[in-house]
């Protein structure tokens, strides 16, 4: 095992893949992070899977078999989507049931395509759900207005929810809400107020966002302040008489995940994020290019503080620089959605001409 990586499992941080590709499953890569690199768990998005599917032949022959039954589309999409996740729960089911179904995820993201419409997302999350039939699958919901209904409706009935694309601590607050609402409405009727979620907040993309409108000193900590700032209000949740209540109940708490992990600056450490973002309680998913180089030479040292740290003299100084980080979030929950619809369109581009390719070669 890593002693860089298990370093970070030791102060109750756990690391999730971010990828997904049919490859690392059947060539054992991914067993390999999972037993050697501490990996306990994996997200997917529709950048990834469009970069998989798109990407050499390994898809092809289920391409052609769920065509030739009528497939098309996102049901043929989630097809593919589906037994790639299935195959990766039960790689991670071990670690699932070891911690009581606090780890060993992996996660699905509904149609970006309907993300604002509430209605839609819920029927879409119950249906992927119970078509994939894992306990350790989590749907992906935006935590858009639209979304926030949608998640915590799907909370109540009973669906494992990870909430995405969310870029402050308002977003995380009202992400946790709706959470709390509906955990407390299960109670309410008499049903398990277990249902684990996760709340995932983008980091990196901050720093992308505002890199030439800031003074060099203050470039790549914004991303990390505004972690910082959320940080505390998850402990603050934690420690509040409504979640004490809910949890003597015997509900779970909804963890809060760090996504977009991956340094875009090429001028900053390349571990930047895993190491500042160290925290206990929370989750940090990664790209493989970023977790090899944490493995090999990232290190631990202080824990993210509780109170936030130096969060608000942060936001404050880069307020006086000009930046507005309320207006920067909610842009960057919109250019969010907004790319994973692109993707998602692409995506779906690229299987409908997958599918033409097949059974053309199949018909000469």
């Amino acid at each position: 095992m890593n002693a860089n990586t298990q370093a970070l499992h030791a102060l109750g941080q756990s690391l999730w893949l971010d990828n997904i590709t049919r490859d690392i499953l059947a060539d054992g890569t991914l067993k390999r992070d999972i037993d050697e690199l501490s990996i306990t768990g994996l997200t997917s998005n529709p950048t990834i899977f469009e970069q998989a599917i798109g990407a050499g032949n390994a898809y092809d022959a289920q391409v052609a078999e769920l065509a030739k039954q009528g497939q098309s589309g996102e049901e043929l999409f989630f097809g593919l989507a589906t037994r790639d996740l299935s195959q990766a729960a039960d790689l991670f089911l071990p670690v699932h049931r070891k911690t009581g179904g606090v780890d060993g995820w992996v996660s699905l993201e509904v149609s970006p395509l309907i993300a604002d419409d509430a209605a839609k997302t819920i029927d879409a999350a119950r249906r992927l759900h119970a078509a994939a039939g894992k306990p350790n699958l989590y749907i992906k919901i935006p935590g858009t207005p639209a979304g926030i209904q949608a998640i915590e409706e799907s909370i109540f009935a009973g669906v494992p929810i990870n909430v995405t694309l969310l870029f402050s601590r308002e977003h995380y607050v009202a992400a946790a809400e709706a959470y709390l609402r509906g955990i407390e409405r299960r109670i309410a009727k008499g049903l398990d107020p277990k249902v684990e979620s996760v709340a995932s907040l983008f980091v990196s993309r901050w720093d992308v966002a505002v890199k030439d409108q800031v003074a060099p000193e203050f470039r790549n900590r914004l991303g990390i302040a505004i972690a910082q700032r959320t940080y505390k209000a998850y402990r603050d949740l934690l420690a509040s008489p409504r979640w004490r209540t809910l949890a003597a109940a015997g509900a779970s708490p909804q963890r809060l995940l760090w996504a977009s992990t991956g340094v875009k600056d090429p001028a900053a450490p390349d571990t930047l994020y895993l190491e500042a973002l160290a925290a206990p309680d929370t989750i940090n998913t990664i790209p493989d290019k970023t977790l090899k180089a944490f493995a090999d030479h990232g290190k631990v040292g202080a824990v993210m503080a509780p109170d936030g740290g130096d969060a608000e003299a942060v936001i404050a100084e880069l307020r006086k620089q000009g930046i507005d980080d309320g207006a920067v979030a909610a842009r960057l929950q919109l250019d969010g959605a907004a790319a994973f619809s692109k993707s998602w369109t692409s995506l779906l581009e690229g299987i409908r001409g997958k599918v033409a390719q097949l059974t053309s070669a199949a018909s000469t």
